[in-house]
């Protein structure tokens, strides 16, 4: 089970940065009618959480710029920033760096139990495998999010 989790994560990231990757980058910062956020938040979001689920999960290090919680922590919106965002290069390459980074990753790692079981709201995950799990939904939840940003910006 675990060897599918990686297996997923690495083709989740990769789906994610190819469609990053075809968006130009001057409708990164519309934020459209009906959403909180901007494509280029969503990206950054998907970095900075991908890097935290990796620190509680697995307990890698963490590898983003400090400036990314207050850029693309949740609870943070492009209308509050106050000092400019990473490029479009700078965040896919961000991206390539983490999907590197699930190299290594290992079945063992993630049957691991939490030392400290995380909670979610309703919900609560013990082992490193359940976290790295959720953190690909909500991945999945953002880059549906960014398609859907995309087909209202491109109009």
């Amino acid at each position: 089970m675990s060897g599918m989790i990686i297996s997923t994560a690495k083709i989740v990231r990769q789906v994610v940065l190819q469609q990053v990757q075809t968006i130009p980058e001057e409708l990164f910062d519309i934020q459209a009618a009906g959403f909180n956020n901007t494509i280029r938040w969503n990206v950054g979001h998907i970095i900075y959480w991908m890097d935290q689920y990796s620190i509680l999960s697995i307990g890698f290090p963490s590898v983003i710029p400090d400036s990314y919680v207050t850029l693309f922590s949740s609870g943070t919106k492009p209308s509050d920033w106050t000092s400019a965002p990473p490029s479009k290069e700078e965040l896919v390459e961000m991206l390539k760096a983490q999907l590197s980074r699930l190299s290594e990753l290992t079945p063992e790692l993630l049957e691991k139990e939490l030392s400290t079981p995380y909670a979610f709201g309703p919900f609560e995950f013990n082992t490193a495998g359940e976290l790295f799990n959720f953190a690909l939904i909500h991945e999945s939840i953002h880059m549906g999010t960014i398609s859907s940003q995309l087909k209202v910006v491109s109009c």
